[in-house]
């Protein structure tokens, strides 16, 4: 078969599949009645394999290497480059990263095609962003300066710490602000709807209106792409949106900034898994913008950037803080026992109520945390203390309510003749309190104040002023108008004791982030966490030195080896293709295997450790492996995850 002669216009696709060993581009031949519409970065269908599959056009040249005949492009789906060039190389790297294809990642980086959407007239384009007031980062040192250094169209790099009572929002919209000010675009992204909507009013506020757009799952798909267009058509310079945004394609990109990194929100379910603080960080490193990773506490991998100096710190001084911090108290040190001898065994020892009682007569609302939503969530046998399970699935039984039958957690059926098969008791007792449960004590507790839950299926996102006791989950406490009077921190156990390497710096998060919504101690707020004083991740917050615990946790990680310190790859398969895929895979020197360890009947899950300077290494080797089998035909897949949110 001919080659194709020079002058001829070649296409080379990502063609849009799932398999390893097709990760990489293909040519095709542009018909002369196509090559007036095609452009790098549009949409085409092509003929692969006898299917009809969907691709982006990542080149055009005139020529290629290939030795056989070339099929011609089947279709241009739209003339529109939806895939500019920075995105390609930020895709390319980022499916590099995680062990995944180009194509997997395209996938969460454009959205899929609205054709009404395209066709709608082009939205115009935001007029000029005056540089913000500096006054609020006057507060952080080096804030102004910081924020002087994105209007100049400089690219510093920054952790920030966040005071408590912080309004994070309007501080992330100033900083936006001022990199447009210098004629630059800004990424924002936020783990959830509930902080989007919260950081869209915001930047409305200090940008003005129709000069910024939100990108958001949750949008719908027309909202979404018309959204996407805009950025993509450089009508707007910045984009604000959950995890769906870091792929945004702004045009002169400026910031990248995150609020909240530890939060799981930011961590992609889907293949190839990556974290969207990678990603922006990844854009950052590739396109020399600024970075601003924001929360009221510090992640280990925060810390590591500090360590290492790829960034610096913007923190408040500790006078000044100090002044914005509520009064923390813990119930569980030896003062605490010294005066109320049943705290210990109390799940709200008489400190709790005292707080709530003090803020309610204030008029002043309280925030009570509980780590898990329902009534009863986790029943036990009464007698013998075994676990109660569903007898039909063996799954959990919990109590929705005080007068309801237990029902299971998994299947959903009810089984209200329960019998331990340990010791054929019929009575249950609870094992973990529920969200629900803590209001309907409290409600007893206090009658004539309103009781309010936050959390699952229905989240608040504000209360107004006002007396009321508010019960919520980690991550559904809604803001208080003026601020709550008394924060209560229940079940400290239940967050502490999770089988989980970050369960210390995961609590400190939840915790820190509830009591950033309390009023200052001049003011009357107040904390109270039912933990032991004398533990690390609690003196982190009696003195709230995320910074400081980060550092103790980082350290720890070191010597364990760990992640951040080291690269980890995850396996979840049969063991049969376990042992198939390390055959394949060419691991780096010094890689460590830990497990297997049996994940269900015929799945196990072994995790590969190798040093942080060999994860580039190890990720193509898993990538590498898993493009064998697959072309191989393989039956039973394995799962890679690089880095994965769960390690334990």
């Amino acid at each position: 078969m001919d080659q194709v002669t020079g002058g001829t216009l070649v296409a080379r696709v990502c063609v849009d599949s799932p398999l390893p060993h097709l990760d990489r581009l293909f040519d095709y031949r542009v018909p002369p009645e196509l090559a007036g519409h095609v452009a790098v970065g549009c949409r085409v269908k092509v003929r692969f394999s006898g299917q009809s599959l969907t691709g982006f056009i990542i080149e055009l040249a005139t020529g290629t290497d290939f030795g056989g005949r070339l099929a011609d492009l089947a279709k241009v789906v739209s003339p529109e480059p939806v895939l500019t060039g920075e995105i390609r190389e930020l895709s390319r790297a980022v499916a590099d990263r995680y062990a995944g294809n180009l194509a997997d990642v395209l996938r969460l980086a454009v959205p899929p095609r609205q054709a009404r959407v395209e066709a709608e007239p082009p939205r115009e384009p935001a007029g000029a962003i005056a540089a913000p007031s500096a006054e609020g980062w006057r507060e952080y040192e080096p804030g102004d300066a910081f924020l002087t250094s994105l209007a100049h169209g400089h690219a510093p790099r920054a952790v920030w710490g966040a005071m408590p009572g912080e309004d994070w929002p309007r501080r992330l919209a100033e900083a936006a602000a001022a990199t447009a000010a210098g004629e630059r675009g800004s990424v924002l992204v936020v783990p959830d709807q509930r902080d989007l909507d919260r950081l869209d009013a915001a930047l409305t506020e200090v940008l003005g209106p129709d000069r910024h757009v939100v990108l958001s799952a949750a949008m719908g798909p027309s909202k979404r792409y018309r959204a996407f267009l805009a950025a993509a058509r450089g009508a707007v310079r910045v984009v604000a949106g959950t995890r769906a945004a870091m792929f945004a394609p702004v045009a002169d990109l400026g910031l990248v900034a995150m609020w909240d990194a530890g939060d799981d929100s930011h961590a992609e379910p889907r293949a190839p898994y990556p974290h969207a603080r990678t990603v922006l960080l990844t854009r950052a490193q590739q396109s020399g913008t600024a970075v601003l990773l924001g929360g009221f506490t510090r992640t280990t991998d925060d810390q590591l950037l500090l360590d290492t100096g790829w960034a610096r710190e913007l923190a408040a001084p500790r006078e000044r803080l100090r002044e914005r911090a509520p009064h923390i108290v813990p119930v569980g040190d030896d003062d605490q026992l010294a005066k109320d001898p049943q705290a210990a065994a109390a799940r709200l020892p008489t400190v709790t109520w005292t707080a709530a009682k003090e803020a309610l007569a204030a008029g002043l609302p309280v925030l009570v945390q509980t780590p898990r939503r329902g009534y009863i969530p986790v029943v036990s046998c009464q007698r013998c203390r075994a676990r109660a399970r569903c007898p039909h699935c063996a799954g959990p039984l919990s109590l929705p309510s005080a007068k309801a039958d237990p029902v299971c957690r998994w299947c959903g059926r009810s089984a209200h003749d329960y019998s331990c098969p340990s010791c054929g008791g019929h009575r249950l007792r609870a094992a973990v309190i529920g969200a629900a449960r803590t209001a309907d004590e409290l409600g007893r507790a206090f009658p004539e104040v309103p009781v309010r839950t936050s959390g699952g299926d229905r989240v608040l996102d504000a209360v107004p002023a006002g007396p009321a006791l508010v019960v919520a989950t980690p991550g559904a406490e809604p803001v208080a108008e003026e601020g709550y009077g008394a924060v209560l921190l229940l079940d400290a156990w239940a967050l502490l004791t999770r089988a989980d390497l970050r369960a210390g710096e995961e609590t400190l998060r939840r915790w820190m982030t509830a009591a950033a919504l309390a009023r200052p101690a001049r003011d009357g707020g107040r904390v109270v966490v039912v933990a032991d004083g004398g533990l690390a991740v609690v003196q982190a917050l009696l003195r709230w030195d995320a910074g400081w615990f980060a550092a103790r946790e980082l350290a720890e990680r070191a010597s364990l080896r760990f992640p951040p310190i080291a690269r980890m790859a995850s396996l979840t398969g049969p063991p049969e293709a376990l042992a198939d895929l390390l055959r394949y895979a060419e691991l780096p020197p010094g890689t460590e295997e830990l497990g297997p360890v049996p994940v269900d009947e015929r799945t196990e899950r072994l995790l590969l450790r190798a040093p942080r300077t060999k994860g580039a290494e190890l990720a193509s080797a898993l990538h590498g492996a898993a493009g064998v089998r697959s072309a191989r035909k393989a039956v039973d897949p394995v799962r890679v995850q690089v880095d994965p949110a769960e390690l334990l």
